[in-house]
């Protein structure tokens, strides 16, 4: 009876290594994103904020930002840019930082310092609360560190959606017209307040 257990305990983790049964190939890994400049759960660097030296109000340089392991299919990716510790009017909208849509799927990332515009040369479109344009965290000094999420997704399809002039709206058409689209997603996040 005692080697039957081994031998039992012993498979558990060949099934587990192989992840599955039968012989089928092994699941894709996981899509992954990766911001250069901090690391997952850190403090954001002042450069990528409303903070840093000579920034207007509202705007700030977009960190580098990476992601590998696209799913097969996918057509194009979404990046969704959120303060979720501000709430807007009393609602569950909280702070549009940047959403990015349309992103070609031959991309595996976005440029630090992105331009500005609501569509760029590739076909992707950008808003945010500021207007077509990356909004660096700019969480008050004597408050608690504000959460940002930087959000991708991978699409099956292209979103016919075009920029509105209110980025809480736009993010919601874009929201609505991914459902059922979504082959994957991955989040970053990063911690900010002002400094003192």
């Amino acid at each position: 009876m005692r080697s039957l257990f081994v031998t039992f305990l012993l498979t558990i983790p060949l099934l587990a290594q192989n992840g599955r049964q039968g012989g089928g190939p092994p699941p894709a890994p996981a899509m992954k994103l990766t911001i250069s400049g901090f690391e997952d759960g850190d403090q954001i660097p002042v450069k990528f904020t409303q903070a840093a030296p000579g920034v207007a109000v509202g705007e700030g340089m977009s960190p580098a930002i990476q992601w590998t392991n696209a799913p097969a299919g996918t057509q194009s990716f979404v990046l969704n840019m959120h303060d979720e510790d501000v709430s807007r009017n009393k609602t569950t909208d909280d702070q549009a930082h940047w959403v990015v849509w349309n992103i070609p799927a031959s991309s595996t990332g976005l440029p630090e310092g992105m331009p500005k515009g609501s569509q760029l040369p590739d076909g992707t479109y950008q808003i945010s609360v500021t207007g077509p344009m990356y909004r660096g965290p700019g969480a008050p000094a004597n408050g608690p560190f504000h959460h940002y999420m930087f959000e991708i997704y991978a699409l099956d399809t292209k979103l016919d959606v075009k920029p509105s002039g209110d980025a809480f709206e736009t993010r919601a058409n874009v929201m609505r017209a991914m459902q059922g689209h979504i082959l994957a997603k991955s989040v970053y996040g990063g911690l900010f307040r002002r400094p003192q």
